[in-house]
């Protein structure tokens, strides 16, 4: 459990920086060379290589070196453990929410309840009279 929240943790702290997130949504149309995810940006290709080698500690991205090219591709795995992650939160809010819809609704019935117990405005005025 520990090592799957560290896991989450590297993965959620790769997804922050907009540099690896461009890198990861320019992957999901399919590997890449270094060369071809740095040519967007402006930047040293060693600064480059700090951010995938980020994405390759967290595990979302693959790489491998063939002579001289180093290609990159998405490691969908990485993407399932946060996806449950937020699947779990998901679940856990909607049951906040419908216990919350739950307590409202219990409210607005005890408030119609003590006002239908109420008797009316004209009520009061014809029995003065």
């Amino acid at each position: 459990m520990a090592n799957q929240l560290s896991r989450l943790d590297q993965i959620f702290a790769a997804l922050a920086d907009p540099t690896r997130r461009a890198i990861v949504m320019r992957l999901c149309a399919g590997e890449a060379s270094v060369g071809e995810l740095a040519d967007p940006f402006d930047m040293a290709l060693p600064s480059f290589m700090k951010h995938i080698h980020v994405l390759e500690t967290s595990g979302l991205v693959l790489s491998e070196k063939s002579g001289r090219v180093r290609t990159c591709r998405l490691s969908p795995d990485a993407l399932i453990s946060a996806e449950d992650w937020f699947q779990q939160q998901r679940a856990v809010w909607e049951m906040r929410l419908d216990r919350f819809a739950v307590y409202v609704m219990k409210l607005k019935k005890e408030k119609e309840r003590a006002a239908a117990k109420r008797p009316s405005r004209t009520t009061k005025r014809k029995g003065s009279e």
